[in-house]
């Protein structure tokens, strides 16, 4: 049944919270930012509607501060809280708190957010369900355990938080020997990052592509796909650069994931936007993980369909059917995002200060999400994005060249930035001719490189 929205409170910050207001501005409802007592003066307050002051800056004491966003929901008159990404957007306690209040969370249900982070019973579910899953085993009782599975499996392994995501508690092991202490590092790594220190074994793939299908799913049994992206080029298994189509992928390798994503999401009666994640290795692929929110890259799909999915998450939170969605999508030319981080573009340390001078770029075919500007004053609190600069083209060399006459104009000033880091990656042959992996970074990034780029930050 349908639920019409009238007010959002965005449980978020920086550019998501930009891109939850334009999508509701856009569709004549309401919204409310949040906010921290540091981020007072920024964008996403200047431009809600409404704005409450949830706390300090520490997050866990403001943006992670369930009973404060929901007392900020109730004193703004809300009735329907986005989530963002980050944060609370995949707590699926945070999703119950809000259904208990009376308020519409603009996600998934809280078992399929459940279901979908614990990794152990993914993978279980989507073996079930027909999708591919690499050999592994569940939660790991003890290192015995762990020897015997690399035994049957075979090397390299690599253990993984049943609870995790972000690359944290993930260790590859080689060496049989040294499997049980590594179980037991994983192990405490996995508790001290996400509360819970379950482990288990999976078979490491040597040079895998890291490609995903965005999902979206109605609340009466619909589902489609809206094409897949190619998100290999990481660091620390964090995405740098994402684009969408894949060129890595055959016709045939392309639609038997799409149809492995969409089955996914019809075996767990998925409802909302989602993103199911495989590793590709050759002509093969595997189930990786299913990210139950909206995605940071999520708009580089946009570019390439025309379909505006934050506020298609809004519209299935509220109850309406797929309706225009409900068809078979092709992808319209090539798009490519270049996350901008506040970091040193070599070592990656986060580089917090004020911003003195700030330049986007334009033009056609470039796009610019963004919560900075000249004077903002970059917080050690949070994430180090600044912006993602999404460029579209007729084909994907023509996506390659706006890139780098977008990145050219792209000027940052007071702190340091990952831009020379992106310029140098477009001008990689390896790039540019598409046959990447997830190793790109560390397998080209040598001396020489390194240095490369630091001439150009100078």
């Amino acid at each position: 049944m349908s639920r019409p929205i009238r007010k959002v409170l965005i449980a978020n910050r920086g550019e998501i919270a930009l891109r939850v207001i334009r999508a509701c501005r856009e569709l004549g409802i309401s919204s409310v930012a949040v906010y921290s007592t540091v981020d007072k003066d920024a964008l996403h307050v200047r431009f809600a509607d409404e704005a409450v002051c949830v706390g300090p800056g520490e997050a866990s004491k403001s943006y992670l501060n369930i009973p404060n966003l929901i007392a900020a929901a109730e004193i703004a008159g809300a009735d329907a809280v986005h989530p963002g990404y980050g944060f609370l957007a995949e707590r699926a306690d945070f999703a119950e708190v809000c259904a208990k209040c009376g308020l519409t969370f603009i996600g998934p249900k809280p078992e399929h957010m459940a279901l979908m982070g614990n990794k152990v019973r993914a993978r279980e579910t989507m073996e079930e369900a027909g999708v591919p899953v690499l050999a592994g085993t569940g939660v790991l009782k003890s290192p015995d355990e762990a020897v015997a599975a690399a035994k049957r499996i075979g090397l390299p392994v690599i253990l993984k938080a049943s609870a995790g995501g972000g690359g944290r508690g993930m260790k590859i092991v080689r060496d049989l020997s040294r499997l049980p202490q590594t179980v037991e590092t994983a192990q405490a790594e996995a508790q001290a990052a996400f509360g819970d220190g379950s482990v288990y074994v999976e078979r490491y793939v040597e040079s895998p592509r890291h490609i995903e299908v965005q999902i979206v799913a109605d609340c009466h049994g619909g589902v489609v796909d809206l094409l897949e992206r190619e998100c290999s080029i990481q660091r620390r298994h964090q995405k740098v650069i994402e684009e969408a189509p894949s060129t890595g992928l055959s016709d045939e390798l392309r639609q038997e994931i799409r149809a492995a994503a969409v089955r996914a999401a019809k075996a767990i009666g998925y409802q909302s936007v989602g993103t199911v994640e495989f590793l590709v290795d050759g002509d093969k692929f595997y189930f990786m993980e299913m990210n139950t929110r909206i995605q940071v890259e999520h708009c580089v799909t946009e570019m390439i369909t025309g379909v505006d999915l934050v506020a298609e998450q809004i519209r299935l939170a509220s109850g309406e059917p797929l309706g225009h969605l409900d068809r078979e999508h092709k992808a319209r030319g090539h798009a490519i995002e270049c996350r901008i981080n506040a970091e040193d573009p070599v070592m990656f340390s986060p580089q917090p200060g004020t911003i003195t001078a700030l330049n986007f770029p334009g033009g056609f075919g470039v796009r610019v999400d963004s919560h900075v500007y000249g004077g903002y004053e970059v917080s050690p609190c949070y994430d180090s994005m600044l912006a993602k600069l999404i460029v579209h083209g007729a084909d994907r060399d023509r996506a390659i060249r706006r890139m780098r006459r977008a990145l050219e104009e792209f000027v940052v000033e007071g702190i340091k930035t990952n831009l020379p880091l992106h310029r140098w990656i477009s001008r990689q042959p390896a790039f540019v001719e598409g046959g990447y992996d997830t190793h790109f970074l560390e397998t080209y990034l040598d001396a020489d490189a390194v240095r490369s780029v630091l001439e150009e930050h100078s």
